[in-house]
């Protein structure tokens, strides 16, 4: 038989887990719980502050316009009224705005990513002649631009007027999100590249089996960014598209406003004059309810690939 010694019990011989579990046990300390409760307050009181535009935008789209005119400023309406999304699926042309901005953000996400990525990873290679020229000139547009005449001009000169490829082919490339993919690639091990290398993948095949798979946190932010981008497409819009029916939402939500203030706009575009105010709230949360859809998919990512390709420069 073996006999075993017990000690004096002492801090060194209890298991870290143990003191844990009994520090847990003891609660925390006033000016922590203190400091705990500030915080909640302080977070909840800032989101609450952050809803408030979103929660009066859809009140205001269910109020009446009595109740409107006497109310400027509304959180929960009186009298709850449908008209005005009567109005907007009374009409195909909110449909049609909508359309043409799905085709826009989805068309011009992927052609953004691809050439973004593309770009990204040739310049994120040191052995690159040349390498430090081109990301110069691509930085160099985050602080100078070509202007708008100019590129106007260009986008003539291409005959892109009047098209949707005007809204995509000018900005298909973002200096500030290609940056970021260029510092997540650069941060991906050569090792892992050299053994698929050794497998025998080609640099296509590397970039597709190998670099694209560990980037998905990257490619899913910086494509969040552009969908964003692309559908609150504006000025490109009114500067490049001249037929009423390839307008975007958003240049179609100017239209309203305008003709429901009573100032000179083109009431045959939007097709039936619409009431004043709850319309305009209504297509404003239209607008912004597929990007609030979208959103929650991509945020377990958003934060990861904002942060871990922002590291290395």
């Amino acid at each position: 038989m073996s006999s075993t010694t017990s000690g004096p019990v002492t801090n060194e011989t209890i298991p870290i887990q143990l003191r844990r579990v009994s520090r847990a046990k003891r609660g925390m300390t006033p000016g922590r719980r203190v400091f705990t409760v500030v915080n909640v307050v302080v977070l909840t009181a800032f989101a609450l502050v952050c809803l408030l535009p979103f929660v009066n935008v859809l009140a205001s789209s269910l109020a009446t316009p009595g109740e409107l005119a006497t109310r400027p400023f509304v959180l929960w309406p009186r009298t709850f009224s449908l008209e005005a999304y009567r109005y907007i699926l009374s009409t195909p042309t909110i449909f049609r705005a909508l359309g043409v901005s799905t085709i826009v953000t989805v068309g011009g996400t992927l052609v953004s990513l691809i050439l973004t990525a593309f770009m990204a990873y040739a310049l994120s290679k040191r052995h690159l002649k040349g390498r430090r020229v081109i990301n110069f000139l691509v930085v160099f547009t985050m602080l100078f631009s070509g202007g708008m005449i100019p590129t106007f001009i260009v986008v003539k000169s291409l005959g892109m007027i009047d098209s949707l490829w005007s809204l995509i082919i000018p900005v298909a490339i973002n200096a500030f999100n290609f940056v970021i993919m260029r510092s997540f690639f650069q941060g991906i091990p050569d090792s892992l590249e050299e053994a698929a290398r050794i497998d025998g993948c080609s640099e296509l095949g590397v970039f597709w089996r190998i670099v694209l798979p560990l980037s998905l946190a990257s490619i899913a932010t910086i494509g969040l960014f552009y969908a964003v981008y692309y559908w609150n497409t504006y000025q490109s819009a009114i500067l490049y598209i001249n037929s009423s029916e390839k307008w975007p939402i958003q240049v179609l939500l100017r239209q309203i406003v305008i003709v429901a203030s009573g100032l000179n706009a083109d009431e045959s575009a939007v097709e039936v004059v619409p009431p004043a105010q709850s319309v305009r709230m209504a297509v404003i949360f239209v607008a912004t309810m597929p990007m609030l859809l979208v959103y929650p998919f991509v945020q377990r990512f958003f934060v990861k690939g904002a942060l871990v390709g922002s590291v290395k420069g």
